[in-house]
């Protein structure tokens, strides 16, 4: 048997290198092996921190008969959905046909052309709870490829074609959303908060933390909606109190029995939440910010300045294997006992939300030091991330980096980020990088056209899904993180706040109006949409200070940073025209007057007197 997983930079496939099954890698290589043999495929889907992916790794793929009959009739390709996020995205959509309860492990059966005929996730050793053992499935499939074979490609094709016909978005014929459908919206997911434990609809539960970001600045009893969430969010058995890292879910509706892996997109997110919500007055907040970034820095951080993707749910407390057992433990307790494992790959859209976080989180708190971890991570990745044609790369593990394809949600992940930092910290280099990899996903759409896409991976999508002819359009949908066309549209609307360019206002607008319709079906899946839709149809605002070389008046700067405007930038004068010598218009013409710290407030490049006076500012928030 070939060992094709031990030298994977994916933990996740590492761990499995030891499995009695053959598995292989995904690439074209496993669909070649299977045409050969006329064996159908079995993709098994999952990431490291992945509960039950490592109890169906100790069920089943540990067992040496269910190894046997999966050598035996199939070929076996273990995938990392967060190294292949186009492929998780692609069979996900396939399995929704065959189960509702999606989720990891996703476990696949495909034709050699990487078809999907049937999927589900756990399926545990022997039958239990009305679900086939997975021996059992197994060979119910191998009957029906050698009995019925001309079912099982008929149902791969009519699922293929019908994905790909679901997967086309066809953007609304009234553009992005206006404000009254943006309250409706609002409203909808007020009406879903849990006012007695916080958070929105049943157990399982989730931060849906891109909601939470779209709550909080919309106003009203939204806003309101959206602290008390946090605010009980803080105050649960969701968040770790010795750590302040917060666990993915409450496995019930009080928070409670958490499943307890700690993702970094959770925690990068949930930051400039906290901190947004200590700067309109919930005094908690600032406590709940100051743990995360110290989660983030302390924990998850990685030498190299990367930011690692997760943190496990199960270790070792006093030689037993327990979920959680190690953050039921205090402070000294656990410094006897060994943590749980982290998932050490550098994933870069991850990155990009704690960059963002750090930044923007920093900037509000005066934190000059979270702002610094954030512009040397960017850094960090725009050495090591990108190809010599410039083109991001997915995935690095100890600086080696993965040859999976970057996804959209890098792109813009990595540029908002970028963004954060240049407008904390003043100076316009990262700006420039965070324009550049949009205008890449810009330039690399092969067919503008009216409701087409927006944005499109620079180089194209994963050559073995194109080769099979298995593209589908990126998932717009962002439960847990923004989706690629989303982060975009995010970082678009910032680039046109920023330079005046309307080809950044108009795909920001294009990329909302092609999700107006199921976002505002359901809100509690748009987050990101939602919140840049509310910025467009509110219209954009501007904030420029400029400080003397000499100082700053740091009451004004304050306010400039705590103000709500959609960017609200703090530069030196001496820095003002590098700003404008880079093609970034808002900054054209701002100076300082009679030797004072001066802010500019404009609404779309209209501006209203310059003001000297932190409380003249304060009164325009």
């Amino acid at each position: 048997m070939a060992d094709r997983l031990r030298e994977a930079l994916s933990p996740y496939l590492r761990a499995h290198a030891d499995n009695p099954v053959d598995w292989w890698p995904w690439g074209e290589e496993a669909f070649d092996e299977a045409r050969r043999r006329d064996v159908p495929v079995l993709v098994s889907i999952g990431y490291a921190t992945c509960h039950w992916c490592h109890v169906m790794a100790r069920e089943s793929f540990s067992d040496p008969v269910v190894a046997a009959q999966l050598n035996d009739g199939f070929v076996a390709i273990k995938v990392d959905r967060e190294e292949h996020p186009d492929v998780d995205a692609g069979y996900l959509a396939a399995a929704s046909a065959f189960t509702r309860n999606l989720g990891w492990p996703l476990t696949v059966l495909a034709t050699p052309e990487g078809r999907a005929f049937y999927a589900g996730t756990y399926f545990p050793p022997r039958p239990a709870g009305g679900a086939p053992g997975f021996g059992e499935l197994l060979d119910a499939v191998s009957q029906a490829w050698t009995q019925r074979r001309d079912e099982v490609d008929a149902t791969a094709s009519s699922l293929a074609g019908a994905l790909a016909e679901a997967s086309v978005l066809r953007p609304s014929a009234d553009g992005p959303p206006g404000p009254v459908q943006l309250d409706a919206a609002a409203d909808a997911l007020v009406a879903l908060e849990d006012r007695v434990h916080g958070g929105y609809g049943g157990a399982p539960k989730f931060p849906v933390t891109p909601v939470l970001g779209f709550l909080l600045g919309h106003g009203g009893e939204a806003t309101a909606s959206a602290r008390r969430s946090l605010a009980a969010m803080a105050a649960s058995p969701l968040r770790d109190p010795v750590e302040g890292g917060f666990f993915r879910y409450g496995t019930r509706v009080d928070w409670s029995e958490p499943h307890y892996e700690r993702m970094l997109y959770d925690n990068a997110q949930l930051l400039p939440v906290a901190a947004r919500a200590a700067v309109l007055g919930d005094g908690l907040a600032v406590g709940t910010a100051r743990g995360i970034a110290r989660y983030l820095l302390d924990v998850l951080r990685r030498p190299d300045g990367g930011f690692a993707s997760a943190q496990d749910s199960e270790s070792e407390v006093d030689g037993e294997r327990t979920e959680g057992g190690y953050y039921a433990l205090d402070a000294a307790a656990r410094a006897g006992q060994p943590a749980p494992a982290i998932d050490e790959k550098v994933l870069t859209g991850w990155n990009g939300l704690a960059i963002e976080g750090l930044a923007t989180a920093g900037a509000l708190l005066e934190e000059p030091a979270w702002v610094d971890a954030a512009r040397e991570t960017a850094t960090m990745l725009l050495e090591r991330h990108r190809g010599d044609d410039g083109r991001l790369i997915r995935m690095s593990l100890a600086g080696e980096a993965s040859a999976a394809r970057a996804a959209l949600e890098d792109y813009g992940m990595l540029a908002n980020g970028l963004l954060a930092v240049a407008i904390a910290d003043g100076e316009p280099a990262l700006a420039v990088e965070a324009r550049r990899l949009v205008d890449a996903t810009l330039d690399a759409v092969a067919e503008p056209a009216d409701g087409g896409p927006v944005f499109a991976v620079p180089g194209g999508a994963d050559p073995v899904l194109r080769a099979h002819d298995l593209v589908v359009e990126a998932d717009p949908s962002e439960g847990a993180t923004p989706s690629g066309p989303s982060a975009l549209a995010d970082a678009c609307a910032t680039l046109f706040a920023l330079t005046g360019d309307a080809r950044y206002l108009d795909a920001a607008r294009a990329a909302v109006a092609r999700v107006a319709e199921p976002m505002l079906r359901q809100p509690l899946a748009f987050g990101t949409s939602l919140r840049v839709a509310d910025e467009l149809a509110r219209g954009l605002t501007q904030l420029v200070t400029v400080t003397p070389s000499a100082g700053a008046d740091a009451e004004l700067v304050r306010t400039t940073r705590r103000h709500g405007a959609s960017v609200a930038v703090v530069v030196e004068e001496e820095r003002v025209q590098h700003w404008a010598d880079a093609g970034f218009e808002l900054f054209a013409g701002r100076v300082v007057r009679d030797g004072r710290t001066t802010a500019y407030l404009c609404r779309d490049f209209t501006c209203r007197l310059p003001v000297t006076d932190a409380a003249a500012l304060a009164d325009t928030a």
